[in-house]
């Protein structure tokens, strides 16, 4: 009874030892007495002999590397900048990611991207990487560290300088330089807004002149009658007492 219960433990210990549990966003391979196997294996159970073999699992999520660095620029200026590099293993090149690099590629990664980003951050000014030109510099780096990692399986999906802290003199002159051209374009708009009002007050002066023409050129002896005897009936509505000293003419208290 004794051997049949411990034949049983046995059992069911080589049953756990033998069978590896592949989680999602892993790959697994076998390595059978120390030679990889080229085929993967997806998320679930792999069972393998655990006296010759081992299964190793690997992350083929995206995954990210934080670095922080002192980037060259093309004057010769030290950038000092905050940079994510996201990343993942292509799954089918799994085996060569392990047989080549092995499990500590990140510190492949790291190295490969100080190369590149040495290489691509010289050719621009620093502050470039601090302008809109930032993006062309990171597509510039992750194409430079695709020509290298690619055929390794490595796969870089972006790479974000998400802080960039420039020299603190440079730092000052593009301060500078920007409230510069505010102010510029500040005493623009005042410009525009003067040349417009000064065009409003001409326009109106000339309405009112060509106004004053007209009418002036309107007003015969006629006109000034009639417009008289019209005066003379609306004072005459009037029911308020009233005296009107006249010539005769116009409706006019007349010196």
């Amino acid at each position: 009874m004794k051997k049949i219960k411990f034949f049983s433990t046995v059992i069911v210990s080589l049953a756990f030892t033998s069978c590896a549990i592949v989680r999602p966003g892993e790959i697994g391979v076998k390595q059978n007495l120390g030679k990889l196997s080229d085929k993967i294996h997806t998320p679930g159970p792999v069972w393998f002999n655990p006296f010759t073999t081992k299964v190793i699992k690997t992350n083929i999520q995206i995954n990210d590397i934080e670095l922080s660095l002192s980037l060259p620029s093309k004057e010769g200026l030290s950038v000092t900048a905050q940079i994510s590099i996201l990343y993942r293993i292509e799954q089918n090149s799994v085996p060569k990611v392990i047989s080549s690099i092995g499990l500590g590629y990140e510190n492949i990664i790291s190295n490969v991207f100080r190369s590149a980003s040495a290489d691509v951050c010289s050719k621009y000014f620093a502050k470039d990487m601090h302008s809109g030109m930032r993006a062309e510099i990171e597509n510039a780096i992750k194409i430079k560290m695709e020509e290298t990692l690619s055929d390794q399986g490595i796969l870089i999906e972006a790479v974000l300088m998400k802080s960039i802290q420039l020299p603190a003199g440079l730092a000052s002159s593009i301060e500078q330089k920007l409230q510069a051209e505010q102010d510029a374009m500040r005493m623009v708009f005042i410009l525009q807004q003067e040349k417009l009002n000064a065009e409003r007050k001409t326009i109106e002066a000339t309405g009112t002149r060509d106004a004053q023409k007209i009418l002036s050129e309107g007003l015969t002896d006629q006109i000034i009658k009639i417009r008289s005897i019209e005066a003379f009936i609306e004072l005459s509505k009037s029911t308020n007492s009233k005296i009107i000293i006249t010539d005769g003419k116009l409706p006019y208290l007349i010196d």
